[in-house]
């Protein structure tokens, strides 16, 4: 039998970690062979379609989420069209809390529900050996006496669990994801992990060999997709010594976590670590108590603010902290608290994200009690909320757009804080800001990055107290931390001391000793790919006076910024 398992993406960069698992387990439990075959949702169908055709799958199975579904639906049916004799299986969250009518509107001839690895592999006996299909668990099916829905799977043993990982070349340039556990201890109800009891962890001494595989093959980054890695403390602080213990140099790895269950030992531990070794994301989604307890969020913010104000010392690892617009309880002024309180934490990366009605999920369920109005097709993200009308929504959708391109790129930060300064707070900011670049139209076509820092300019210099001169320095020295300046914009100022920049520049000692990474090359060609910049003021308000920075890019921090050298004048 010809079994082919298709995961379509959100973008290439990331991978299907389900259909690999799925096809790694029946081929090492069973002895089944399948293939696997990637898409993106940005591909034409049509494309999609055609290379589905030539595979000519007897069976064709899709994993379905919420980014995808909308693109797989049609889908079906057309390959329902082109390929009759093909039967046509569905998995994953999307179709697993609703499969009758999801068979019925797809035409799609089974589903499984719950973890699929034995149940995959079972059903592909079944279909091979002409077996019974009633004894495969957590199978949606059509019967003679109409829908048929088998009892669910049990819990998979995870020393089970296949590492998919064969031929590391056929994800070259993608995100590789990686399982330690499944699982789920707490009990949010915006989200899916909520309905699974229990955690499950697969043997330290299988995950170390395979964490020891991303490393010998030095990936650029793995992320594990446990959805609270540190559930077990000394589960997880043995796979962090382990990865410092052999670091490569290389792989950053990426956590999402509980900051409230970080331990003093983790704390003690971290700052050990390489800068960039490590990337935790940690979901606050909302400061405010009524809204934390309406979703059955544990944990009190002043808590979870503690220990990331902890990890934040060692400047190491980089914090991608998420919010949640949308939320019962929470008004429009009560977000611009939540947003000024992460704000406040500084962490490199800020994710304003908006609340989607998951099916399955105990909002879904009670949105209509709690005055939740969602999109009705994938994916359910919300539209307005009993506190929160749909002109709110919006400005929060400019506020998330202005967010991410300026501050999530870390492009723009010593400029941002000067303007956020200037501004009654952050979120303030952010709004007005975003406003501007709505009427400017920077939403409807991106600019590019100068037009950035020209936005950001206009804008700034229209704040009252705002002094355009130190506004323009500021920009200066974001743009000389991402690149060697080229062309300037009339705006921003040229450096006066072209002299003492050239003398810096015929000092091979000196030019050994603070740029050791470009030992070797011609003076005047390290002078073309490293920047001396003299500012009048120290633009990290460090330090008084005139400042003499230094740029090496080829050394950069974990927000990818040149690394900097402040230069004293006896150097010089």
């Amino acid at each position: 039998m010809n079994i082919l398992l298709a995961g379509i993406n959100a973008k290439f960069i990331h991978s299907c970690l389900a259909v690999h698992s799925l096809r790694m387990y029946a081929r090492e439990q069973y002895g089944i062979e399948a293939e696997t075959a990637e898409y993106t949702i940005n591909q034409l169908r049509e494309e999609v379609l055609a290379d589905l055709y030539r595979r000519n799958p007897d069976l064709v199975g899709f994993s379905c989420y919420i980014w995808n579904i909308s693109f797989i639906r049609p889908l079906i049916r057309e390959l329902k069209q082109v390929l009759p004799r093909t039967r046509i299986l569905l998995g994953g969250p999307e179709v697993s809390f609703d499969p009758e009518q999801i068979l019925s509107d797809t035409g799609a001839d089974f589903i499984l529900t719950g973890e699929g690895e034995e149940s995959f592999s079972q059903l592909c006996l079944a279909l091979e050996q002409s077996r019974p299909l009633d004894q495969v668990p957590g199978l949606v099916w059509h019967s003679e006496r109409g829908t048929a829905h088998n009892p669910p799977p049990s819990p998979l043993d995870l020393s089970r669990l296949p590492f998919v990982y064969e031929d590391f070349s056929l994800f070259e340039n993608r995100i590789l994801y990686y399982e330690a556990q499944r699982g789920c201890p707490f009990s949010c109800q915006y989200c899916l992990s909520s309905l699974e009891k229990g955690v499950r962890f697969q043997p330290l001494d299988k995950v170390f060999r395979e964490l020891q595989q991303f490393l010998d093959h030095r990936v650029r980054q793995v992320k594990f997709v446990d959805r609270t890695f540190n559930a077990n403390p000394s589960f997880a602080m043995a796979i962090w010594r382990y990865l410092h213990e052999h670091d490569n140099g290389v792989t950053n790895f990426h956590f999402e976590l509980a900051a409230e269950l970080l331990t003093p030992e983790m704390l003690d531990f971290l700052p050990q670590v390489r800068p960039g070794l490590f990337q935790f994301e940690i979901g606050v989604q909302s400061t405010h108590e009524p809204t934390l307890e309406a979703v059955q969020r544990s944990g009190s913010f002043q808590r979870l603010s503690e220990k990331v104000q902890a990890l934040r010392k060692g400047e190491n690892i980089h914090l991608h902290l998420d919010l949640i617009a949308g939320l019962p309880y929470e008004d429009f002024q009560r977000f611009r608290k939540s947003f000024n309180d992460v704000y406040a934490l500084q962490p490199e990366q800020l994710q304003l994200g908006f609340l989607k009605l998951l099916k399955g999920s105990g909002l879904r369920r009670d949105q209509e009690k709690l005055g939740i109005t969602a999109r009705e097709e994938a994916p359910y993200e919300v539209l307005f909320t009993r506190e929160m009308p749909f002109s709110r929504m919006l400005a929060l959708k400019d506020v998330e757009a202005a967010v991410d391109s300026y501050y999530n790129s870390c492009q723009f930060r010593t400029a941002l804080d000067y303007l956020c300064g200037l501004a009654p707070s952050p979120f303030d900011f952010y709004l007005g800001f975003s406003a501007f670049c709505r009427r400017e139209g920077a939403f409807e076509k991106p600019p590019s990055r100068m037009e950035r820092f020209e936005l950001l300019y206009r804008y700034g210099s229209s704040l009252p107290h705002c002094s355009k001169t130190h506004l323009a320095w500021l920009l200066k020295f974001d743009l000389c931390s991402r690149e060697k300046p080229r062309k300037l914009p009339g705006w921003m100022p040229e450096t006066a001391e072209k002299q003492r920049i050239y003398h810096f520049y015929e000092q091979p000692e000196l030019l050994r000793r603070l740029l050791p990474e470009y030992d070797g090359l011609d003076p005047k060609l390290i002078s073309r790919m490293a920047h001396l910049e003299f500012f009048p003021f120290d633009p990290t308000g460090k330090g008084e006076g005139e400042a003499a920075v230094l740029f090496n890019y080829r050394r950069t921090d974990i927000l990818g910024n040149a690394f900097t050298v402040f230069l004293s004048h006896e150097t010089l």
